[in-house]
This record gives structure tokens, C-alpha cells and sequence, in this order.
């Protein structure tokens, strides 16, 4: 963040934004700003002025001179009596209004308890100035910013209920058939959790997989309609011809395989054949 000639921006020297596209909300506590200075507000931001507290001042695109409430010193004057330093300490936090990605991903059981694993993506952004108080208000900073790691370990509950509520009451192999009432159920739960920091949630992706490498290709065969024990000899066989041998067919057609050439009959052994014991 620049401050030069106490202009306030997000913009830097090179022309990038310092929120970029995972900063949801961004504070500059500095006593360098003092009133008089210059606040730019992007066409994708709004911003927030406090001091002491107290929010002074919602703001949304354009360039504002910023003002203490009751006007006693201006800037240079302020800093001349505090020794360089205002005795007003103001809080700029910008707020970034552009649509953010955020991801969830974790492990829910089925209904025979087995391990799934889910990835929810989602679009979220903040769409008015009450909104962009709602977020400071109920998110606090851990440092000078919030990004959508946070959001996202703050949605992690709401997601992990929504959709365990579905999941662990369906077998593994009917999962995808009901992954729009889970998809359902997980935008409901996360956009009431996700209003209370003033945040809309947009669109919403949900996938669920198995967690087992094994489960998950063994349910792919499955799909091509073969029963369970097909299935499961089928992998096999797949499995034997990347190790490259040449039985797999066999265990594909559950067939015994037989080295060097098949039994043609029974022959007898004893002394007229020269076999004795």
C-alpha cells in the first residue's frame, strides 16, 4: 500500500492491486495519515475509516480528503504539536468487492462408513457498504488482512454438517445420485452462515469421491454394468497386465491358467509302462 504526498492507495508502483484476488478486506493503521490526506477508492473496493474505534465513514469510488470530526488541526500543523506523529491514529481497511474463489475440501463417511472425499468451490463477494461494516464487524483481522483462507476455514463447519447430513445416510455407490440435494443443502446452510460477515455467496460447485483409489476405480466398473464380483476381477486383471502378465485375461474371464500344455487324459503308472515305485 502507498502512501505518497498522503494520497492512500491500493495500487502500488508496478500498477498491481495489493488485494489481488484473494484478499477479502485489507487494514492500514498509520499515523502518517492525518486529516487533509487523500483516500482513493478503486472502482472494485470499498473503504472503511475508523479511528479509535469508532468507524467515521463508509466510502465507495473516488478520492476523498479525509476529515477528523471536529476539525481542530490539519495535517501539517497536527504532526508540528506531536512531535511528526497525529494524535488521531486512523484505520483505513479496504474492502474488495470483486468475486473471490474460495475452496473446502474434507472427508465425510457413507452409510457403510466409508471414507468420501469433497471439494467445494464457491464464488463469494461483499455487494454494499452495510455489508462491508457487517464483515469487520464479525471477522476479525489476525493481522492487516483477510483472505478467503480464512472465510474458508470459518465455512468449514457449516459445509462439513450440510453435507454429512446427506452423505452419511446414503451408500457409497448411490452417492452421485443425490449430489444435487447435496449441492442444495451445502449453498443453503453456507450462504445463511456466510450473511451473518455480510458476504453473498454466488455460485457453487460440489464433488464427492471416494477416498480409496481402489474404491473409486472398482465403482467405475461397476458403472460399465458389471456386478460386484465382475468388477472386482476385472481390477485384478488390470492390475496384472500393468505388471505385464500374461494370466490377466484368465482372471478376467475367472478362468484358471494352466503353464506348458493342457491334460489330454490319465496315464497309467506302474511296471508296464517302466514306472515302478
Amino acid at each position: 500500500m502507498a502512501i505518497t504526498r498522503q494520497v492512500i492507495t491500493t495500487l502500488q508502483s508496478d500498477g498491481s492491486d495489493v488485494l489481488g484476488t484473494r484478499t477479502l478486506a485489507y487494514k492500514i493503521a498509520d499515523d502518517s495519515i492525518v486529516s487533509g490526506s487523500l483516500l482513493t477508492v478503486e472502482s472494485n473496493h470499498f473503504c472503511v475509516l475508523k479511528s479509535r474505534g469508532a468507524v467515521l465513514d463508509v466510502y465507495e469510488t473516488g478520492q476523498y480528503a479525509i476529515e477528523t470530526p471536529d476539525k481542530p488541526l490539519i495535517g501539517t500543523l497536527a504532526k508540528g504539536f506531536f512531535g511528526g506523529s497525529s494524535p488521531w491514529v486512523y484505520e483505513v481497511i479496504y474492502i474488495n468487492r470483486s468475486k473471490l474463489l474460495v475452496r473446502n475440501s474434507g472427508i465425510a463417511t457413507s452409510a457403510e462408513m466409508a471414507e468420501v472425499s469433497y471439494v467445494v468451490d464457491y464464488y463469494i463477494h461483499i455487494d454494499s457498504k452495510q455489508e462491508a461494516l457487517d464483515l469487520i464487524t464479525h471477522m476479525p483481522f489476525a493481522g492487516t488482512v483477510i483472505d478467503t483462507n480464512e472465510v474458508a476455514d470459518y465455512a468449514g463447519p457449516a459445509i462439513e454438517q450440510a453435507i454429512n447430513q446427506i452423505v452419511q445416510v446414503t451408500k457409497l455407490e448411490n452417492i452421485n445420485e443425490h449430489i444435487g440435494e447435496v449441492r442444495e443443502a451445502v449453498k443453503g446452510h453456507l450462504a445463511e452462515f456466510l450473511k451473518v460477515y455480510g458476504i453473498m455467496l454466488n455460485d457453487l460447485k460440489v464433488l464427492i469421491l471416494p477416498r480409496d483409489e481402489r474404491m473409486r476405480e472398482l465403482i467405475s466398473l461397476q458403472a460399465l454394468g458389471l456386478s460386484p464380483i465382475e468388477a472386482v476381477r476385472y481390477y485384478l486383471a488390470l492390475k496384472m497386465a500393468d505388471k505385464g502378465l500374461v494370466s490377466a485375461p484368465n482372471a478376467a474371464a475367472g478362468l484358471p491358467f494352466h503353464i506348458g500344455g493342457q491334460p489330454t487324459g490319465i496315464y497309467p503308472l506302474g511296471p508296464e509302462v517302466g514306472v515302478t515305485s
